[in-house]
Order: C-alpha cells, then sequence, then structure tokens
C-alpha cells in the first residue's frame, strides 16, 4: 500500500485511510491538537501534499488569523470577537480574570489584554469535506471556558467564516 508521510502524522497509507488523525504540537509556543478528518476511505499524493503544506503554515496562519479577530473586533459590525470577549469580563470570576487582564484597567484596556489572551489550541482539517479545510480553535483558556472563536478557512488560509463555540 503506498504511503505518504505528512509532519506531526507521520506515515499515512493512501489506499487505507483511517477517518481520523490526531497530534499534539507545539506553534508559537503552545500546546495545540490537530486534527486530521477524512469523509473518503483513500486519497491521492496531490491532496496529501496540499495537506502538508498547510499543515507547515500553520504558525502563518495564525498570525494572519490573529489579523482576522483583531480586525473583527475594531468593526463595528462585527459582533464575534467583542461579543466573546465582553461575555468573558462579565460572566468569568474576578480570581479567573485577575490572572489574565489588570482588573484596576479601564475596561477598553482589559478587552485589549483579554483580546491577547486568545490562543490557538486546535486545528482541524478536512480535506474531503464539502465546507472549510480549515477550522482553527482560539480559546483565552481552556480551563476556564468551554467557548472558543472559531475561524474557518480555505486551503490558502483565507477566512470563511468566524464564530463562537461551545
Amino acid at each position: 500500500m503506498p504511503k505518504h508521510s505528512l509532519p506531526y502524522f507521520g506515515q499515512i497509507e493512501t489506499d487505507n485511510l483511517d477517518e481520523y488523525y490526531d497530534a499534539s504540537v507545539e506553534i508559537s509556543g503552545n500546546e495545540i491538537s490537530i486534527d486530521l478528518n477524512f469523509e473518503n476511505t483513500a486519497t491521492d499524493v496531490s491532496e496529501l501534499n496540499k495537506i502538508s503544506n498547510f499543515i507547515s503554515c500553520i504558525e502563518k496562519y495564525d498570525i494572519i488569523n490573529r489579523g482576522y479577530i483583531e480586525n473583527d473586533y475594531q468593526d463595528a459590525d462585527g459582533d464575534t470577537v467583542k461579543f466573546y470577549v465582553e461575555h468573558h469580563l462579565e460572566e468569568l470570576a474576578p480570581e479567573d480574570l485577575e490572572e489574565l487582564i489588570d482588573l484596576a484597567a479601564a475596561r477598553s484596556e482589559q478587552e485589549k489584554q483579554l483580546l491577547l489572551r486568545l490562543k490557538l489550541v486546535r486545528v482541524g482539517l478536512y480535506p474531503n469535506g464539502e465546507n472549510s479545510f480549515a477550522v482553527f480553535d482560539y480559546s483565552i483558556g481552556e480551563e476556564l471556558t468551554d467557548d472558543l472563536i472559531v475561524i474557518n478557512t480555505d486551503e490558502k488560509g483565507v477566512l470563511e467564516h468566524m464564530t463562537i463555540e461551545s
């Protein structure tokens, strides 16, 4: 059976794919999980090369996504990031917040500080999915909240959709 090596996942049998693969990796100093989800039982080398190229650029896509997050926060019509930040400032206990931000700061400064605490926690890849190729999950802390800012992109890292999920 033909095999192809993918970063973090090792050897993948192109004619006998598992539905799900996962790996834990360090990206930009943070531990994240990457999962690879196939709908088909076989794929070709060109598809795996596309996946490999995407995986090798995750750090770059993280930087681009942070721009999308900042733009949504600054956009008067953007409601995803602003809602996420405001919700957590209101709902988290002060003892949890003080580990993340300066509680004595002005509200707008607290929002900016919390925004800087968003970290990439997961990347899901869906190479034969009908929707997005990649899903990036961001959190201020998985031990503090189940809520995530979720960024869906195409195979080139271009934003398709941003939302909040639990």
